[in-house]
């Protein structure tokens, strides 16, 4: 059986270019307002992450959990979680969202943050459930940067996989690549906002640590960041011990680790997604027999809109019931 499957996504009728496809939920997705119960989870480092979770049945002890790691700057409220959260428990699933630190507006106590190859925090909140012996089974769900992590993860593990099978939503398999890609065109808007994020976030850390001592840039030059690769080299790769950002897109991309997987996995991945290029794209002979990667021509980036402009739905939300429950 073929590892990689190219299949026929319809995007909504207007909503067929990438950038479309890319920020429609974000501009025109309903709020939600679902309730989440909050529970800090501390890290073996001194610092915590918060997760939010979402049970069908609080009355009942439900058999399957699933683990929902966001993309770069997102959060609870990003409507790719809102949607797939709902989605999860209307079938049954009870779902968990862990944050990356400092992600859900309570920043984090470390100088430190988070990246697209830091798995120590999953790894550590998996065993967790698992020790609770209160799930028979458990999925994992990542979207962009937290796709990228997850499949690190599973590479890393092996056979010693925590769970029963994973999602993997438009990971950046190559770093250097997308943060190449993303620096083009119209692609550079969302540079621009994600670099703006990240730039607050380190902003405010020299106001309560010594940064000065862990950092070659001063408060002021932070306003002088504009692009991935300057934040990577500034700030993610000095203050994760990486030698450059460079290293950390070497050592952190998750395509190397795709051989190694021994979960049952799934990417889910659009041709005309404007983070990346079609470079990062994986051989058959890069995928482990445990990974399908499913290949769109359309779909944007975490898009997949379907259905109508007016009414539209969200593919990604019945794939991955589907997936799970197949597993």
């Amino acid at each position: 059986m073929t590892k990689t499957k190219v299949h026929s996504f319809t995007p909504a009728f207007g909503l067929a270019n990438k950038h479309f496809q890319t920020v429609y939920s974000s501009l025109f997705a309903k709020n939600l307002n679902l309730s989440f119960e909050i529970k800090k989870f501390h890290t073996s480092d001194g610092d915590f992450v918060n997760t939010y979770w979402s049970q069908t049945n609080k009355q009942t002890t439900n058999t399957s959990l699933v683990v929902l790691f966001h993309g770069l700057a997102g959060n609870y409220t990003s409507p790719y979680i809102q949607g797939n959260v709902q989605a999860l428990n209307n079938a049954g699933f009870d779902a968990v969202v862990m944050h990356f630190r400092g992600c859900d507006g309570e920043e984090n106590l470390l100088p430190r943050s988070y990246h697209s190859g830091e798995t120590g925090d999953a790894l550590e909140f998996l065993q967790s459930i698992k020790k609770q012996n209160k799930y028979k089974t458990i999925f994992c769900l990542g979207f962009s940067l937290g796709a990228n992590m997850l499949l690190k993860l599973l590479g890393e593990l092996k056979e010693n996989s925590l769970i029963d099978a994973a999602v993997a939503v438009s990971p950046p398999l190559e770093l250097d690549t997308c943060a190449n890609e993303i620096n083009k065109g119209i692609s550079r808007y969302y540079q621009y906002r994600l670099v703006k994020d990240l730039n607050l976030a380190l902003y405010k850390k020299f106001s309560k640590h010594d940064m000065k001592s862990l950092l070659k840039i001063t408060q002021e030059d932070i306003k002088n960041i504009k692009t991935f690769w300057e934040f990577d080299e500034a700030y993610t790769a000095p203050i994760h011990g990486f030698d450059s950002a460079q290293d950390y897109y070497t050592k952190c991309s998750s395509r190397q680790f795709l051989k190694d997987i021994q979960t049952p996995t799934l990417i889910i991945h659009s041709k005309d997604d404007p983070f990346m290029s079609p470079k990062i794209l994986p051989s058959e002979e890069e995928l482990s027999t445990c990974v399908i990667l499913e290949l769109h021509e359309k779909g944007g980036h975490v898009g997949f809109v379907g259905g109508s402009i007016l009414r539209p739905e969200y593919y990604l939300e019945k794939r991955v019931v589907e997936f799970f429950k197949s597993c």
